[in-house]
């Protein structure tokens, strides 16, 4: 199996708009749906996340979320040992510095913005798919 078969994409994305958004937009850019977990917050996310043990994969998450927001949930995720090798990219409505410098200053790999076209989610899919799908090395889980 490739890299592109075993990566897994969880997205933390509480709108449900945009979760068919992002969707649509992975899979024109050739990330297969089984191969992607939603999940309505941070802390959804970080639940199913401790419950693995050899997680393959990395994290797309919304900033602005109910019940732990992404902020939150990047600042959680990077303080466990057992889950901070996991990269972690944001995308977001928000365009703030101050979100932007949070993002990296807490662990974040990548912040992106979430486009107002179609055809532009659609290359930041693209993006992700080409760079943490198919040429990133990733480190495998601590041994705990």
């Amino acid at each position: 199996m490739t890299n592109e078969l075993q990566r897994r994409l969880l997205i933390a994305e509480d709108d449900p708009d945009d979760q068919l958004l992002i969707s649509d937009a992975l899979q024109e850019a050739g990330i297969p749906a089984r191969n992607v977990q939603f999940f309505d917050d941070g802390r959804a996310l970080l639940d199913y996340l401790e419950q693995r043990i050899d997680f393959n994969g990395v994290v797309l998450m919304d900033l602005n979320m109910p019940r732990m927001d992404g902020r939150e949930a990047l600042k959680t995720l990077k303080r466990s040992p057992r889950l901070r090798h996991i990269p972690v990219m944001v995308l977001t409505t928000s365009s703030s510095d101050a979100d932007v410098h949070l993002t990296y200053a807490t662990g974040g790999n990548t912040f992106f913005t979430k486009p107002t076209h179609f055809d532009e989610l659609v290359k930041i899919m693209s993006l992700v798919k080409r760079y943490w799908v198919e040429q990133a090395r990733l480190a495998k889980p601590p041994e705990m």
